[in-house]
């Protein structure tokens, strides 16, 4: 009988890169735990894209249609609940979780995400994931051609300004204060007719989410459909730090080619690896990761 408390390997995030290394594990007959807390960086956002035969869906129903084909597989178990420490044990590791439960396992995988930090401007968070957006590859056709803005400055404000002129002719960046861009930056934009203003933002008035119009510290507003911004984050859950994992120069988890951490055992997948934040890279990224946590168990039990 199945130990309940003792996996091969236990999986900590829930959502699609999670589910696709569990489904990967699981078709390997492999006893897998997933530890899941309910809430995906894109629990607000209304709609996926960019992803074939999902386009279209909400990110809710495409998480319920994959987590009851997962759990088909009778070697695969689900937790509802937050992990909150993990350890380092003589056969693997140990994860304690906010219920006072621990569970232990051969090898771990992290796919927990990041938390995106937002700005200090009224409305940003309510707006983030429906009229304030972060990758025009899965949210720009739908505002196509529309009034849009980009929140940003220097460098990547200028980049960024750039990238999204390719949705929309109708383009203002927003540098929500004093412009760093260089002058041969600013000439370049504005030729474009891509229209710079450097007021200080003091709200998003917006109707459910749906961003209305930009509104300045001076008084002054600006009416767009869509803001689109990149916002700093940090890794959702720190379980990976603490067990030694590195980070890199941006902040995600260091990764090998086989979505290895730099701790022997520990892998990672998902939005906490890379700024490719997408469902259908998460899901390329967790099938990877539960297929080469598979080789590594055989390798080492093959003696």
């Amino acid at each position: 009988m199945q130990d309940k408390t003792n996996f091969d390997v236990i999986i900590i995030g829930g959502s699609y890169a999670g589910l696709s290394a569990a489904m990967a594990l699981g078709r390997s007959l492999r006893q897998v735990l997933v530890i899941d807390s309910g809430k995906p960086c894109n629990r607000q956002t209304p709609h996926s894209h960019n992803f074939i035969t999902q386009d279209g869906r909400t990110p809710g129903q495409i998480t319920e249609d994959a987590k009851k084909q997962v759990l088909a597989y009778n070697t695969i178990s689900f937790y509802n609940g937050l992990a909150l420490s993990g350890s380092k044990t003589e056969n693997g590791f140990t994860i304690s979780t906010d219920n006072d439960e621990s569970f232990s396992a051969t090898k771990l995988l992290f796919a927990t995400g990041v938390t995106d930090l937002m700005p200090p401007i009224q409305g940003f968070s309510e707006c983030w994931g429906i009229s304030v957006l972060h990758c025009p590859y899965c949210h720009g056709y739908e505002v196509r051609h529309q009034p849009l803005g980009v929140l940003g400055n220097g460098d990547m404000g200028f980049e960024f300004g750039k990238f999204i002129s390719n949705w929309s002719q109708d383009l203002v960046l927003f540098t929500n204060g004093q412009s760093t861009l260089t002058e041969e930056q600013e000439k370049k934009l504005t030729g474009k007719n891509i229209r710079i203003i450097q007021s200080e933002i003091a709200a998003l008035e917006h109707t459910n989410g749906n961003l209305q119009q930009v509104q300045f510290k001076d008084g002054s507003s600006k009416k767009i459909a869509a803001l689109f911004a990149r916002t700093p984050f940090s890794q959702h859950c720190t379980i990976p730090e603490q067990l030694g994992c590195q980070l890199n120069e941006q902040g995600y988890l260091a990764i090998d080619d086989f979505q290895r951490t730099t701790v022997p055992g520990v892998y990672a997948a998902g939005d906490n690896t890379t700024m490719f934040r997408s469902v259908s890279a998460a899901v390329a990224a967790g099938t990877k990761a539960g297929a080469m946590l598979n080789k590594e168990l055989v390798d080492e039990r093959f003696l």
